[in-house]
C-alpha cells in the first residue's frame, strides 16, 4: 500500500487529497488533518507529497478552468451496493449541469430512493472528485454541502464559467 496525501490552496480553501496507489480514497475542501480523520484506521500509513502522479495535474486544470479535469480521477470509497451506484451516478452529471436528488436516485436505478440518495451525497468522501455538489433539491436550491453552501455555489458558478 503507498498511501500518499497532497493538499493546494483553492479560491474556496485548502483541497486535501489521500490516495492508495494513485486511486483518490478522501478528498475534501478542508485541512489534511480533517481529511485524514475520515479514514479511521488507516490514517497513520499516509506519507506527505510534493504532488500525486495524475491527481494533482487533474486538480490544477479544474482550478485554471478545465472543468471535466476531474471526470477521469480513479476513486474508490466504502459504502454498500446503492451508495456505490449513487457515486457512480454523480460521475456521470457533466460540469456546468445539476441533478436534483430525485433524478440522482432515478439514475442510480431506485426512483423511490431519493433520501438513500441524498445519504450517499453527505458520506461522500471524494468531493470534488465525485461531484456531490451538482445535485441539489428539486426547487433548484442548493441543499446541503459538506463543504459549505458558499464552496458549493462557488463550484457550481466556476463549472458554469
Amino acid at each position: 500500500m503507498t498511501m500518499q496525501s497532497w493538499t493546494t490552496t483553492t479560491p474556496v480553501g485548502p483541497l486535501s487529497v489521500i490516495t492508495d496507489n494513485g486511486v483518490v480514497i478522501a478528498s475534501g475542501f478542508r485541512e489534511l488533518s480533517d481529511t485524514r480523520s475520515r479514514l479511521a484506521d488507516q490514517a497513520s500509513a499516509i506519507a506527505p507529497a510534493e504532488r500525486i502522479d495524475g491527481v494533482s495535474d487533474a486538480v490544477l486544470a479544474y482550478f485554471a478552468g478545465d472543468v471535466s479535469a476531474l471526470d477521469d480521477v480513479p476513486v474508490t470509497q466504502p459504502g454498500g451496493p446503492f451508495q456505490q451506484q449513487v457515486w457512480s451516478a454523480m460521475r456521470g452529471i457533466a460540469a456546468g449541469q445539476v441533478w436534483s436528488y430525485s433524478e440522482l436516485a432515478t439514475k442510480a436505478g431506485r426512483p423511490s430512493a431519493v433520501r438513500a440518495a441524498a445519504s450517499a451525497c453527505a458520506r461522500n468522501m471524494v468531493a470534488p472528485f465525485v461531484p456531490c455538489h451538482r445535485v441539489v433539491r428539486s426547487d433548484g436550491s442548493l441543499g446541503g454541502y459538506y463543504y459549505g453552501l458558499d464552496t458549493k455555489q462557488w463550484l457550481l458558478d466556476h463549472e458554469r464559467g
